[in-house]
């Protein structure tokens, strides 16, 4: 008797770990993050939870340098965070942070990131991430519209429009 099951006529694809190790180019905005000793547990790599102040450090520098957020204004909390861990990072590596405003709503937007090692002129993957990052009022502690201006840019510099 053979036993044959819908699963075994389906096509296979690359499985999850193969499609979250594709680079995008689609990044317009990268920093470099400096390694700091504190950074490393007793395996020699940087810690998982650290990632995701490399991700704090990329997206501050982003919101600083292109899209001037007016933070006396609008402030921003972080609504989800998550990522998918690729390669480790050790000792001496350099790294940087790609950024990239994917979506943008009413009171929220997502951010996009790769973090990648420099070996040379090549970037390797070693993790990739995003945030649902919310508009908040400052006085009301409650979500608010995105102001025209931070959303512009974030529009203009992404060629999202």
């Amino acid at each position: 008797m053979i036993f044959k099951t819908f699963w075994q006529n389906k096509s296979k694809s690359k499985d999850k770990l193969s499609e979250i190790r594709d680079f995008s180019d689609k990044f317009n905005y990268k920093t470099n993050i400096h390694l700091r000793f504190v950074d490393f547990d007793l395996m020699g790599h940087v810690n998982n939870s650290v990632y995701f102040t490399y991700l704090e450090i990329a997206r501050t520098k982003y919101w600083e340098e292109i899209v001037k957020w007016d933070w006396n204004k609008t402030g921003i909390v972080i609504a989800h965070a998550e990522l998918d861990y690729i390669l480790p990072i050790v000792m001496n590596d350099k790294i940087a942070v790609h950024v990239k405003t994917s979506r943008i709503g009413n009171t929220s937007f997502d951010l996009e990131y790769q973090i990648v090692k420099l070996k040379g002129t090549e970037e390797v993957i070693c993790s990739k991430g995003k945030t649902v990052c919310i508009a908040i009022d400052p006085n009301t502690k409650r979500p608010t519209t995105i102001p025209d201006a931070e959303k512009q840019k974030m529009l203009t510099f992404e060629q999202l429009i």
